[in-house]
């Protein structure tokens, strides 16, 4: 295509600057080896100048959680090689510690939710139902069981913050530590997990889980228990991106596609990652700003007050205004759009207190889209968006994630030629 033909293009590099006529005898003059190594020396730089100039960096930025690393494992499994068996052991202990900490967290609010006689109810009507010699566990008493392993017998520590840094490089020793002790409390008490979380009880927990910032698709884990507690465990693809790896700093790829160099960072969301954010900030070509629609409802792990989505309009705002993207192509990806189709049918946008001018009809997916959308916009200084490309995503369905970034793709180095000259502006 003439995008490819014309990324080869480029005005030429003057050559090397002759040699000085001969000096004064008086002064020393460099030896022909010094020469050769100066020399060497200027062209590994002129190709490192020209080799930086012809590829495309992007940035993969937004708040904690809001999907961009899934994102990043969604680039390696489009364009990348495929993951090692020592990758996939790895996940397999990052999705049963995953199943722990979201246990955790649903144990700890069912109850404050005081679900506790409920649970009782529901387990003596399982009893009367199955009340031969082997009966089996009732919810109520796998409840007691995982509240005296995961709850009563942990110490204060925030058990949510154990997790392997950015997709295994340099995972620090108590974080891997951490994940392999709950993933062997997994394997213990896996079938605990699995009654308490088939029971209508934990059904209204997982109702009114945005109190507790669980992850959502961590459903699809606990819809699983049994396939993951086997012996012969191996994380399918969707184990695998679903897996939450707490990205604690700068994790980069490199991919070339379709003869285009590309290098992807994914940095930390949270707070206190992103006094790193500056140290990419250098020739960037283009920024996928990640924004999870989902989070309209929900608050910050870091700050129980601020309201994510908040979060997420003002970190959009910075970046969007900052001038060292004044000439950077800035993608919006507004991810989680089938976890925000299921929650807006129980959690109206205008009941939260900083969406209550939303004024269209509850319930409604493309209504609440669209509201969000001008909220993004609004966030920019300059009225046009020709720089800025909005796509509505599910970051875990590989099928919609290949088109938004063949898509995505193609419009940045379109206008990344724009930008040098090579193509003409609309």
């Amino acid at each position: 295509s003439h995008i490819r033909t014309t990324m080869g293009c480029g005005s030429s590099t003057p050559a090397h600057p002759a040699a000085p006529n001969a000096a004064p005898s008086n002064i020393s003059v460099v030896t022909p080896p010094e020469k050769s190594i100066d020399r060497a020396i200027d062209n590994a730089l002129e190709v490192a100048k020209h080799e930086d100039e012809n590829k495309i960096k992007m940035l993969l930025l937004g708040a904690g959680e809001s999907g961009k690393s899934t994102i990043f494992k969604q680039m390696r499994l489009l364009y990348g090689t495929a993951r090692s068996d020592d990758d996939l052991r790895m996940y397999g202990v990052v999705a049963r510690s995953n199943i722990i900490v979201a246990v955790r967290k649903l144990l700890t609010h069912l109850r404050a939710l005081g679900l506790e006689e409920e649970l009782d109810r529901e387990s003596r009507e399982s009893e009367e139902l199955d009340s031969g010699d082997h009966a089996s566990m009732t919810c109520r008493q796998a409840y007691d069981e995982l509240i005296a392993h995961l709850v009563d017998n942990t110490a204060p520590a925030a058990q949510d913050e154990k997790v392997l840094e950015g997709d295994w490089v340099g995972t620090s020793p108590r974080a891997g530590i951490a994940a392999n002790n709950d993933a062997k409390l997994f394997l213990q008490l896996h079938e605990s997990i699995r009654i308490l979380w088939q029971s209508n009880t934990m059904k209204q927990v997982w109702a009114k889980r945005s109190a507790i910032n669980v992850i959502d698709s961590h459903k699809n884990y606990l819809n699983d228990i049994t396939r993951i507690a086997s012996p012969s465990y191996k994380p399918t693809t969707q184990d695998v991106l679903i897996a939450r790896v707490r990205t604690t700093q700068v994790v980069q790829e490199k991919y070339r596609i379709d003869g285009i160099d590309f290098e992807i960072y994914d940095v930390g969301g949270q707070r206190s990652e992103r006094r790193k954010w500056i140290d990419c900030f250098d020739h960037v070509t283009a920024v996928i700003f990640v924004a999870a629609l989902s989070e309209y409802d929900q608050t910050l792990a870091e700050a129980k007050r601020t309201n994510r989505m908040v979060e997420a309009l003002e970190l959009f705002r910075s970046v969007c205004n900052n001038r060292a993207f004044s000439d950077t192509s800035i993608m919006l990806f507004l991810n989680k759009k089938d976890v925000f189709a299921e929650k807006i049918m129980y959690s109206d946008i205008a009941a939260q207190r900083p969406f209550c001018d939303y004024a269209g009809p509850t319930k409604d997916f493309d209504h609440g889209v669209l509201y969000f959308i001008q909220k993004f916009k609004d966030c920019l200084i300059d009225d046009e968006f020709n720089d800025s490309f909005i796509h509505v995503t599910c970051a875990t369905d590989t099928n919609n994630m290949e088109f938004v970034l063949d898509s995505t793709r193609t419009i940045i180095m379109t206008d990344n030629l724009k930008k040098s000259g090579f193509l003409g502006a609309d």
